[in-house]
């Protein structure tokens, strides 16, 4: 099957299959065994975890970029555009790259077998998963760079052994899939691993599955504050260590301390010379899109957080505080989506937040209506809150600020992709 456009695949990938989860390796790893790509010559390093994912993948493939790797990194969701997905040395892949990737991947989901005697249907992620492990067959990386979609152990990045195993918070979300307490999201996360490769955990208090799971597959577990960490000072500087090893007074990174603190123990374990590739200094200039991302707009500052769950909420907060300009209020615009533990994510907020905006997402599916945000917030004793589009609530917090507020936006990555186009908009 051919398709004209990227856009045209996509909108017949959210239609194909009778599920948007259907979890479970052995639909995709047989069409990936048609198309020979369950074992790559490449360097492979899956990252799994509630929270800081993106952050230490990002993290993970500029090191060994730096290192003269060619590096395929494959992420998941994206905020604007679907090739944000599928990115081989720094640069996401165009259009056409991606429809040829869909169009084999469709040749073999039509071949039959005596174990499949009729045609294979994937979701639309076993589909992007597929079509990223193609382009980076093609391409011949030597690098690959996997983000768990959902939990890990039945997760379609997970048909492919990873070299280096990466956990890097294990937090609860996605319960009704993953299990409504942290054993049984680790177990899930665990699943990762593979029988006596490496396996990084920044997790600070890592739940018995996880550890045991490593046990009985005696991989060897670097734990943080155990094994490998760090220590923020004072001012823009912190250290990182592994072992006897110290590296002290570096320049602070802006994402997350531990997701990048897992990306360098990953860059350690592979031998690689931290000092000589400027390690520090590169990973102290990444950022990424959506995770507590600042811009300046008319006199003030907007930040947008992907933040979706009570632990990101939490780390949202403490940027919050220690960002803090003197004398500035927030006003915080969010939508999130119906599944989420939206109280307890919004309680964290509670007083952080001096005016609330209720953007509508009730084109996606999933989202929160606004009738049950504001519910949220009325438990919370917030009284009044404005409600309409991410766009119509930016103008609204506009109106209301003053120079030197700040306006967050946040909830989900729908909200954040909503926000970044609003801005545009508004920026051209």
């Amino acid at each position: 099957m051919q398709l004209e456009s990227l856009s045209a695949w996509l909108e017949w990938l959210e239609k194909n299959h009778p599920q948007e989860i259907d979890l479970g390796l052995e639909r995709v790893a047989c069409v990936a065994a048609r198309m020979a790509l369950l074992n790559p010559s490449a360097k492979v390093v899956t990252v799994a975890g509630t929270n800081g994912k993106g952050s230490c993948v990002t993290a993970t493939a500029a090191l060994l970029a730096s290192a003269g790797f060619s590096v395929g990194v494959y992420t998941s969701p994206h905020l604007i555009h679907y090739n944000e997905r599928i990115v081989v040395d720094g640069k996401a892949v165009d259009d056409e790259e991606i429809c040829v990737a869909f169009a084999a991947i469709y040749t073999a989901c039509q071949q039959v077998s005596a174990e499949y005697p009729q045609p294979i249907s994937l979701t639309y992620f076993e589909y992007g998963t597929l079509a990223a492990l193609e382009v980076f067959r093609r391409r011949a990386v030597t690098a690959i760079v996997l983000e768990v979609g959902l939990g890990g152990r039945l997760d379609a990045v997970n048909i492919i052994d990873a070299d280096i195993a990466v956990i890097t918070s294990i937090a609860l979300d996605h319960t009704d899939w993953l299990g409504d307490n942290r054993d049984s999201i680790g177990y899930e996360k665990a699943g990762i691993m593979r029988a006596g490769k490496p396996v990084i955990c920044a997790d600070f208090s890592p739940p018995v599955t996880v550890l045991d799971h490593a046990m009985e597959l005696a991989a060897p577990l670097y734990l943080i504050e155990r094994d490998f960490g760090f220590v923020p000072v004072v001012g823009e500087r912190w250290s990182w260590w592994s072992g006897a090893q110290e590296f002290r007074s570096q320049p602070l990174p802006q994402l997350p301390l531990p997701s990048v603190a897992a990306a360098l123990q990953v860059a350690h374990i592979l031998n690689l010379d931290l000092p000589a590739l400027n390690a520090f200094s590169c990973v102290a200039a990444l950022r990424v899109p959506g995770r507590f991302q600042t811009l300046e707009w008319k006199q003030r500052q907007v930040i947008l957080d992907v933040a979706h769950n009570p632990a990101a909420t939490e780390y949202l907060v403490e940027r919050l505080v220690q960002s803090a300009p003197a004398n500035s209020s927030v006003h915080g615009i969010v939508a999130m989506m119906s599944d989420k533990d939206r109280a307890q994510s919004l309680d964290n907020l509670k007083g952080r937040v001096q005016h609330w905006y209720l953007a509508d997402l009730s084109f996606i599916s999933r989202a929160a209506t606004i009738e049950q945000l504001h519910q949220n917030l009325v438990d919370l004793d917030v009284a009044e809150c404005f409600s309409g589009s991410v766009a119509e609530c930016l103008q609204a917090a506009l109106t209301n600020s003053s120079p030197g507020d700040r306006i967050l936006i946040f909830g989900s990555f729908y909200t954040v992709a909503a926000g970044l186009q609003a801005l545009n908009i508004c920026l051209q």
